[in-house]
């Protein structure tokens, strides 16, 4: 049999999932394509012994997932994130499963991706999907447009193993994680708050604003001149 190639560095990212059966099922669902990098935060269900009935050959995956509080924690060391939500959201791009999973190959020379899953009752909340940098859903028809949790894995899993079979990552130079890229929107805020930009509440300015640096898909050396022009900028104004 010939091997799979490998896949794009994709994480898994599960939103306080409740049910133990999605949990196996979504581990399996991971292990039928070679994947095995995925984060639950704020797991819901401690039920690992219903979990792992349905992970058939992916219970070491159940053993070993990374638990963490935060989407925040879960997503800092990425350099795309991409949230799972039929809902629009002004400013953020939508694409379906096989249009992340290409662009997910195309960036793996930038850094890792996320691909980030709400909770089976009410999915992402809005503040989930700002926090992301693109939005992704599954084409499904309007009378039964809802997916369950562990066929949306599959299905997002099978798209990832797919692009890996059709596309080979450039040698396109590492990309900005999300932890360069908070700290960048951080000294933005400050550096607007003390040049009095944001006089008042701050609504969605600094969003907007820093989601713009986001698209351009910065360098890690391009989001520290940036943190570094915002600081001086700051100490100037604070002068």
């Amino acid at each position: 049999m010939r091997p799979m190639p490998a896949s794009p560095p994709v994480r898994f990212v599960l939103l306080r999932p409740r049910n133990p059966e999605n949990l196996g099922a979504a581990a399996r669902a991971l292990r039928n394509f070679g994947l095995d990098d995925w984060a639950i935060v704020e797991l819901a269900t401690h039920d690992f012994a219903a979990a792992r009935r349905v992970a058939v050959h992916a219970e070491d995956l159940l053993d070993r997932p990374r638990l963490v509080r935060t989407l925040d924690e879960a997503v800092a060391d990425c350099a795309w994130v991409v949230g799972t939500s039929s809902r629009p959201v002004r400013g953020k791009r939508r694409l379906a499963p096989d249009q992340v999973a290409r662009e997910a190959a195309a960036r793996a020379g930038e850094g890792r991706t996320a691909v980030v899953f709400g909770d089976e009752r009410s999915g992402l909340t809005r503040d989930e999907m700002l926090r992301c940098h693109d939005l992704s859903s599954i084409p499904t028809d309007h009378a039964q447009p809802s997916v369950n949790l562990a066929q949306a894995v599959l299905l997002y899993a099978y798209e990832v193993r797919r692009a890996a079979t059709a596309t080979r990552a450039g040698a396109s130079a590492p990309g900005a994680t999300e932890a360069d890229l908070s700290a960048v929107e951080g000294a933005l805020r400050e550096a607007l708050r003390a040049g009095r930009f944001l006089a008042g509440p701050e609504r969605h300015a600094v969003r907007d604003l820093a989601a713009t640096l986001r698209r351009a898909r910065l360098s890690p050396r391009e989001a520290r001149l940036w943190k570094a022009a915002l600081r001086t900028l700051l100490r100037r104004l604070g002068s």
